[in-house]
């Protein structure tokens, strides 16, 4: 299997909803950050891919139809390039919403991981988002939203109209299953992970995914 989507938006834009989605429309395994923690010998190889600039993107994803949320999408340029004939998803929210999101739910376990959290998940999240992303400065509510419409600009401009759809999970199924050609499902689109359901479930034993 070769990843035919790639998903360029960052986490809490509704992309555990979306690997749902995805995976119910037939697109195969779609990847998500709770793949890397199915998956724990997964995070130093994401964390080789940022500091090399290169990976072998077919042993790691080979098993997979779609990626969404991070880490796959701080590498969206090596994946557009690698997979032509993939489709990339850039989901997005309003800004503010969308920061206030990830202050309310991820920002703890990325700044301050459990201490049963996997080192190796621990270093990846920590260079991928913190650093490499937004420069340390995810709770700087201007920076972050100035980096997120940045990243949205940046694919917006790379990826042909005709190859990309940008996305709001409330959209529902029509328009994202008219951009992949399948037909639209019968039952509600999926909406998993919202932020009471994150706040509920993180402990101090396990990190958590994005959504």
């Amino acid at each position: 299997m070769t990843l035919s989507l790639i998903g360029a938006g960052f986490g809490r834009t509704g992309t555990l909803s979306l690997k749902v989605a995805l995976e119910q429309l037939g697109l195969g395994r779609c990847y998500h950050m709770t793949e890397v923690f199915a998956n724990p010998e997964h995070a130093p190889l994401w964390h080789q891919a940022a500091r090399r600039g290169a990976f072998d993107w077919d042993a790691l994803l080979g098993g997979y139809g779609a990626t969404v949320d991070w880490p796959g999408c701080f590498f969206w340029r090596e994946l557009a390039d690698r997979y032509r004939d993939a489709k990339v998803l850039l989901s997005v929210r309003e800004p503010r919403s969308w920061h206030r999101s990830v202050m309310d739910t991820i920002y703890q376990p990325v700044m301050n991981p459990p201490a049963a959290a996997p080192p190796e998940w621990s270093a990846m999240v920590r260079e991928i988002i913190v650093e490499r992303t937004f420069g340390g400065r995810l709770d700087d509510c201007d920076h972050a939203i100035a980096v997120y419409e940045r990243h949205n600009d940046a694919v917006k401009r790379a990826i042909p109209p005709q190859r990309l759809l940008v996305y709001e999970a409330s959209q529902g199924w029509e328009p994202l299953c008219r951009f992949l050609g399948k037909p639209v499902p019968s039952g509600p689109f999926p909406r998993v992970n919202t932020t009471e359901e994150f706040r509920a479930r993180l402990t101090p034993v396990s990190p958590s995914p994005s959504a």
